[in-house]
């Protein structure tokens, strides 16, 4: 009975696809995103900012075809809702293209409407490595775990770190970054002493930091969904004086840039790769932060925004090579091996995997000129692809 119900919602969502014809003025995008709850300030503000970013320098039409945005409330992980939210937006607001999507769990959960409907999803951010394999209707702006992670691995084994304690929010990307951080350091002669994974609903980091402490490795190395979790652990590292023990911070996305001031002086030499910056120097960005802050002059470019922008550009991109027309297939080949210089450097889309191929910097919390705390970045590594695909298990 769940199969054939199932079978029913997708040629319904087949069916509405069908009612988009040549002669469509307004194209439909349906973007997923937690725009309410703890998660709005980390990603669904952002995205929303990154995609009128985009419009402001690019307008609202793709090819002569004006785009629409239709916002969904997502405001954590819950698959069955990010089911319905899919299928709503696709049967009923009759939307080409779907788009946003923090949580690995939702993204897994739309990718069978996806691909019996043949409806894109731009994924914003959700970064397990596996997901994108899950459609064939998938493509992804953001990043994976062991896409930044391999890096910070590698910088690890620079700087003769020989002894880690990983600990990771426990769900796909936490692992992937637990597994691709192990493998490379071990590879390269160093050492995981001790895995510790945190329940994703973690918010007392105390005890932890407490046990990391009184194992005194080299280094921590973390992941956690940035927003209320990274901040909390940063602070935690702090408060336990972990530094002060020289047990040097290894991270991702833990200083980033909308919990970067609240964080204060602690924040400070802290040591993170990641795939954006918001004091990358190009012309590119500098474009991209001015347009961001017309929009919303309480913006602050971070990688949710940038990764937003990024897919609104890609989404673009499949609009004009289809002329309007709902074409799944023919809008994700559009893009394949898609490259273009982005805020966060030069990017293009894996035409095997329809993943991202980007620069990882490795950054350094310091203070700028004006005396406001930035990710300066001070190491390159040039065009990572998902190291997931080549890791193993």
């Amino acid at each position: 009975m769940i199969k054939k119900i199932g079978r029913v919602v997708f040629a319904a969502a087949a069916f509405a696809l069908s009612l988009t014809t040549a002669g469509a003025e307004v194209v439909k995008v349906g973007v997923i995103g937690p725009f309410s709850g703890p998660f709005a300030g980390a990603f669904g503000t952002p995205f929303k900012q990154g995609i009128e970013a985009y419009v402001e320098m690019h307008g609202t039409k793709a090819g002569g075809n004006e785009v629409e945005f239709i916002y969904r409330d997502l405001a954590g992980p819950d698959p069955q809702k990010a089911r319905s939210l899919a299928q709503e937006l696709v049967v009923k607001d009759k939307v080409q293209y779907l788009a946003g999507v923090v949580f690995t769990p939702n993204a897994l959960a739309i990718a069978p409407l996806s691909q019996s409907a043949e409806i894109p999803l731009v994924i914003f951010n959700a970064s397990t490595s596996v997901v994108v394999s899950k459609s064939d209707y998938f493509v992804r702006t953001s990043n994976t775990l062991p896409q930044v992670t391999v890096p910070v691995a590698q910088y690890a084994l620079d700087q003769g770190v020989k002894t880690v304690v990983t600990i990771v929010s426990d769900y796909g990307p936490g692992i992937d970054a637990e597994k691709a951080f192990t493998k490379t350091l071990e590879g390269g002669g160093g050492k995981v002493i001790e895995q510790i994974r945190m329940p994703l609903n973690t918010t007392d980091f105390g005890p932890f930091l407490q046990k990391i402490r009184s194992i005194k490795p080299d280094a921590l190395f973390t992941f956690l969904p940035f927003g209320p979790p990274t901040f909390g652990f940063v602070k935690a590292y702090n408060d336990n004086k972990l530094k002060d023990e020289g047990i040097k911070f290894l991270g991702t996305a833990e200083t980033q840039e909308s919990d970067l001031q609240a964080l204060g002086d602690g924040a400070i030499g802290l040591e993170t790769a990641y795939f954006y910056s918001g004091a990358h120097e190009t012309k590119e960005n500098d474009a991209f932060k001015k347009a961001l802050k017309k929009v919303d002059p309480d913006a602050i470019a971070n990688p949710a925004t940038v990764s937003a922008f990024d897919g609104t550009h890609v989404l673009y991109k499949m609009i004009e090579a289809t002329n309007g027309q709902a074409n799944g297939s023919e809008a994700v080949n559009a893009v394949k091996g898609l490259s273009w210089e982005s805020p966060r450097g030069p990017v293009t889309i894996d035409s095997k995997t329809r993943d991202i191929i980007q620069n990882v910097y490795m950054r350094r919390v310091e203070r700028d000129s004006n005396d406001m705390l930035i990710n300066r970045e001070f190491k390159v590594y040039e065009a990572q692809p998902d190291h997931g695909l080549t890791l193993g298990d």
